[in-house]
């Protein structure tokens, strides 16, 4: 899997407070339309193998520090905490 563009532009990484924004869109998609498990699963998906093409531009700490308060305010759930940071190794 290449993070080249065509033409052999590598794309800008990804911000933790851009990662901690598209969580924050996913999750408030899933409770405002009410996907079934496999449709989340398959959006969920999708952006986590757009992060990893993209790169996080920062480490664990940063990521959990964008991440943690959203957790505690309540706008993404702890599995949805979880899950992401597992799956971008960062858990």
């Amino acid at each position: 899997m290449s993070s080249d563009q065509p033409g052999g532009q590598q794309l800008k990484p990804i911000t933790p407070a851009r990662l901690a924004q598209e969580l924050v869109k996913l999750s408030a998609t899933r409770r405002a339309e009410g996907f079934d498990a496999a449709a989340y699963d398959q959006r969920f998906a999708r952006v986590i193998q757009e992060l990893r093409e993209r790169r996080i531009d920062g480490g664990r700490a940063e990521v959990h520090a964008a991440l943690l308060p959203l957790v505690e305010q309540g706008t993404i759930t702890r599995g949805e905490f979880d899950r992401v940071t597992k799956q971008l190794g960062m858990a």
